[in-house]
């Protein structure tokens, strides 16, 4: 008998849930990168405590391939981004829905020549409406903290590797 253990698909309240910020930025090693934020919203009831939201959070890492905290290495998460015109989303696997990110154009170019972006998972919530003043505090405080798990994010497969059938710049196999 074979079992294939496959990491759980992340659930409907969960990808509802979800915020997320878009922006380019520098690599340490000085090449232009894009990067992109998810963060779970705010409960509007107060009934979620911190350790639910983190607990979906770590299943969302999950179903991407378990990303890794910033002393670790930077996991390539395949299968992840598509685009589709002006429209960049994130492929979670095994969601019936994409997340649609917040783009403009020079950032969904920059993910276009650069076939990639660093994807960071927050921890702990955060608004939508975060301004970026806002933004910066929560990635100070998240990093210091160990609040952010990180992944590279790709739009299209690694030399050497096909394309899923029926995917336009995304999926790997």
């Amino acid at each position: 008998m074979t079992v294939i253990l496959t990491p759980p698909s992340p659930e409907l309240r969960l990808m509802v849930s979800l915020a997320a910020w878009t922006w380019p930025g520098s690599s340490p090693d000085g090449h232009e990168v894009a990067h992109i934020l998810i963060t779970h919203t705010p409960s509007l009831t107060g009934s979620d405590t911190v350790e639910a939201i983190e607990a979906r959070m770590r299943r969302l890492s999950n179903s991407l391939g378990s990303l890794a905290s910033p002393r670790e290495t930077v996991p390539e998460l395949d299968r992840c981004l598509q685009i589709i015109g002006d429209q960049v989303l994130v492929h979670f696997p095994g969601a019936s829905r994409r997340l649609r990110l917040p783009t403009r154009r020079p950032w969904t170019e920059l993910v276009t020549r650069n076939g990639e972006a660093v994807l960071l998972l927050g921890l702990d919530p955060l608004p939508q409406t975060a301004d970026a003043a806002r933004l910066d505090n929560y990635l100070d405080d998240a990093l210091a903290a160990d609040r952010l798990l990180f992944g590279r994010a790709r739009t299209r497969c690694p030399p050497g590797i096909s394309p899923a059938p029926g995917w336009t710049r995304g999926n790997c196999h």
